[in-house]
């Protein structure tokens, strides 16, 4: 991250409208973010997971046209013949996502493989009133639980709160914990919970305490 990146001013930094949409499922799952456009890769990350809903519970990258983008301590190059990976708290977003419409990918948890499709909405100036680095300005139904399968658990896992006399239903319920509304998103506590984390960086042990929080799980 080079120097200007770091110190820009809000002023001088324009803001990026992003549509954080699930991919492959219908009706879809999505969330609407303005960032800083100088926001890092690996900030942005928590951004998602925080407006998305997710735990930070797997590992994850980003890739843009052919390069990949994720934490170095995950050591994802290990076993892969591609370009090595980018370090994604050195990768600046308007720095690889130049210009409006562009379209990337955001890959969580590699055994589900819950694939996010980022398309800059918007590129603006900021408002003068804004503060914060992010904010959820819309979205639409809830995150899917953890470690539910992917896609497919997920579908099944609709269809299964669709029939609450059978068995099925109970144990799914005491998997979940009690209640599960696919229907729900609540925008004020994603902005609540966007405003704890840290510019320039959230560090995985920072981010960790902000999610048990938004969860209500003492840290």
């Amino acid at each position: 991250m080079n120097r200007k990146s770091r110190n820009a001013g809000k002023q001088e930094t324009p803001t990026y409208q992003l549509k954080i949409t699930l991919s492959y499922l219908r009706p879809a799952i999505w969330r609407q973010v303005l960032v800083r456009g100088d926001i890092p890769l690996g900030l942005l990350h928590a951004v998602i997971q925080v407006a998305m809903g997710w735990t930070n519970s797997h590992l994850h990258h980003f890739r843009i046209g052919d390069r990949y983008y994720s934490d170095p301590s995950f050591g994802l190059d290990e076993y892969s013949e591609r370009e090595p990976t980018v370090d994604e708290n050195q990768a600046i977003l308007m720095e690889v996502a130049r210009h409006k419409g562009a379209v990337f990918e955001y890959m969580y948890d590699f055994g589900d493989s819950w694939e996010h499709i980022l398309r800059v909405e918007k590129i603006q100036a900021p408002a003068p009133a804004r503060t914060a680095f992010a904010e959820c300005i819309g979205g639409a139904r809830a995150c899917p639980p953890e470690d539910c399968g992917g896609v497919p658990g997920y579908e099944d896992l609709l269809e299964t709160l669709k029939h609450p006399k059978r068995a099925e239903y109970r144990e799914m319920m005491e998997w979940l914990g009690g209640s599960f509304d696919p229907e729900a998103v609540d925008l004020d506590k994603i902005n609540r919970t966007l405003r704890k984390l840290k510019w320039p960086r959230t560090t995985i042990p920072e981010l960790a305490r902000v999610l048990m929080q938004r969860d209500r799980v003492r840290a």
